[in-house]
């Protein structure tokens, strides 16, 4: 097919009738990073031609401004909070809503600091009850939802409607994974709402683990232990919404963005455009004055207010080519970079290469806690609960080659593993290859025929949703192709992002390709995606329900790091391993590059409103 040059003509810049005959005949190969040097000339070209009147100019109401324009490599499904279902929502959601905590900027390993929260809570001896202290003087942002359209005050109560609102089945929300078996009396209230029918949902019913026992105070009591518990009160699951505003909007609240955020929503262009402005009614914070040794060079505006600059454009790119298109000519200020431009841009041990620091442009290599998988629903009758499915998904495994897909499409930069916890957190284990991992097509097909389907006979076609972003469908291509040599048919569905995710909520995905990257850093957050009681529309879009497993869970998931944590968490490695609800495990490096105009960066896929801290040299 062809793929890389088909995107010029969408990108909005002029580009010539002649240069474009010269350039689009390239077919996309197997390693697309083989064309990027090729590219790289007809961005060169672009550029050159773009210097006339016909290039795009700045709107009159960025003059003078400072303002950052970003990429979103896919459609932002809703601003809601309590219903996020992509990393994409949660970067928009996380400019314009708080939570209690967050993660100091500049500091490594990870830290908690306040946010809401006026510090770290009171924790109990026993270490199940939570007393944490509201900051005073925060305000929502001005809006017509309230009296006279100005914001009000936040409270400790607003807390506990927001979490509430997880419970709330006609919110549709995504989160309340989070919360279950670990608020004393929560998960009585969410199962009683949900059976609730017709009758009205009881915002104001007691639930004895969520209180406020002052106004500008919270407390929170636990079932049990559970270390993590700040970091679910940093997550954007936990970040805190008015009530009256809700109510206001209704259903159509998703497309506000109401919160007390250090940005306000300005435009929404549904699949193409955000615009985010300066708060400016933003309480007083201040540019982090700690930073770890290695980030110390980034405290020169240690103590100013923040934000630092004056707005945030935000475009969406459901293809890479465009989107660094648009990099390279100079209108976007910060990108991911896409995997197949990896050769162009950097150096084999990847530092940037020489004509892009010429040109100011700078880099951050993040090394992601994260799981990229295929993932299959074990609820689907063939590939989850026939009585040989556990010997197809063993076979299937067999059959994928993690190497060439690393390879292809990562340039050989991703770390393969197996089961679910990435390097860099307890209980991985290095230098230890699953049985199942392939490529082993003998064995795989020795497995087959123990599933019951010797040489692919008798199995209907297998069916792959994936997203249309990136190169997830020539990803699916090379996955077909290894599935074909033990007699596998199987049958790619391309889908936006959204559409897959509606899928995976409603359990309609037999097979699916995705990642999970790191709610907070710890192993418990990715042990949870197969926890039985997490199934979809939670977390679990494996529909996974081992007794074992869940237990082990629930031992582990409330211990403090230590030996037998990590003991608990991989006997669970293990289980995983067995049963294969998932297969080719990577992580990857995301290359960050930005135009040397914006500073502060220190991109971060757990930290995720940053962008606050984000400062630009000069305005336009």
């Amino acid at each position: 097919m062809f793929g890389y040059f088909d995107a010029l003509r969408h990108v909005g810049s002029p580009l010539n009738p002649a240069l474009w005959r010269v350039l689009r005949p390239v077919p996309m190969r197997l390693r697309p990073n083989a064309i990027a040097p090729l590219l790289s000339i007809a961005v060169i070209a672009c550029v050159a031609l773009c210097t006339g009147a016909g290039c795009k100019q700045k709107p009159a109401w960025e003059k003078g401004k400072k303002v950052a324009h970003l990429a979103v490599r896919a459609k932002v499904g809703t601003l809601d909070p309590v219903g996020s279902s992509s990393s994409y929502d949660n970067e928009i959601q996380s400019q314009t809503y708080e939570g209690l905590f967050t993660y100091k900027y500049l500091v490594r390993p990870y830290e908690i600091e306040p946010l809401l929260a006026k510090a770290l809570p009171k924790i109990s001896e026993d270490g199940l009850t939570y007393t944490i202290d509201i900051r005073e003087g925060v305000y929502f942002h001005d809006d017509e939802c309230f009296e006279g359209g100005k914001g009000r005050e936040l409270v400790a109560q607003d807390f506990i409607y927001s979490y509430k609102r997880n419970a709330d089945k006609e919110k549709h929300p995504t989160g309340y994974w989070v919360y279950r078996d670990r608020i004393v009396g929560f998960d009585a209230f969410q199962k009683r709402m949900s059976e609730r029918g017709t009758a009205p949902f009881e915002w104001d019913a007691p639930v004895e683990g969520l209180k406020a026992t002052g106004k500008y105070q919270l407390q929170i009591k636990l079932i049990r232990p559970f270390p993590q518990i700040l970091y679910i009160l940093a997550m954007n699951y936990a970040y805190v919404v008015p009530r009256e505003c809700t109510e206001h909007y209704g259903d159509s609240f998703g497309n506000r963005a109401i919160g007390t955020g250090p940005f306000v929503l300005r435009e929404w262009t549904r699949g193409s455009r955000i615009v985010l402005d300066k708060n400016p009614t933003y309480r007083d914070v201040f540019y982090p004055t700690e930073a770890s040794p290695e980030y110390q060079h980034m405290l020169e505006d240690a103590g100013k207010k923040v934000p630092l600059i004056d707005a945030m454009v935000y475009q969406v790119y459901e293809q890479d080519q465009p989107m660094w298109l648009k990099f390279r000519t100079g209108d976007l200020d910060m990108v991911q970079m896409p995997a197949e431009y990896h050769d162009a841009v950097m150096h084999k041990d990847l530092t940037l290469r020489e004509n892009f620091t010429k040109e100011g442009i700078q880099n951050h290599n993040l090394f992601l806690l994260e799981f990229i998988y295929r993932g299959f629903n074990m609820q689907d009758p063939v590939v989850g609960t026939a009585p040989g499915s556990k010997y197809l998904r063993q076979a299937i495994s067999l059959a994928l080659d993690g190497e060439e897909i690393n390879d292809a499409f990562y340039n050989g930069t991703c770390v393969l593993y197996d089961a679910p916890v990435p390097p860099g957190l307890d209980s991985y284990v290095a230098g230890v290859t699953s049985p199942y991992r392939g490529p082993n097509l003998e064995r795989a097909k020795e497995l087959m025929v123990k599933a019951g389907y010797p040489g692919g006979k008798g199995l209907p076609s297998l069916q792959l949703d994936t997203s249309n972003s990136g190169n997830s469908e020539e990803q699916a291509e090379v996955f077909a192709r290894a599935l074909k040599r033990i007699g596998i048919k199987l049958t790619v569905n391309i889908n936006s992002f959204s559409e897959l995710s509606t899928k995976l909520k409603k359990k309609r995905a037999q097979m699916f390709g995705l990642s999970w990257g790191a709610d907070y850093p710890d192993a418990e957050n990715f042990l949870q995606l197969f926890y039985g009681p997490n199934e979809a529309p939670g977390s679990n879009n494996f529909n996974y329900a081992n007794p074992v497993y869940d237990e082990l869970y629930a031992r582990g998931s409330i211990l403090q790091p230590s030996p037998e944590r990590t003991s608990i968490y991989q006997q669970m490695r293990e289980i995983l391993i067995e049963d294969v609800p998932s297969l080719g495990h990577m992580a990857r490096i995301r290359f960050y590059l930005w135009h040397g105009r914006l500073t502060n960066l220190l991109p971060d896929e757990i930290h995720k409103n940053w962008r606050k801290y984000l400062n630009i040299k000069e305005t336009n």
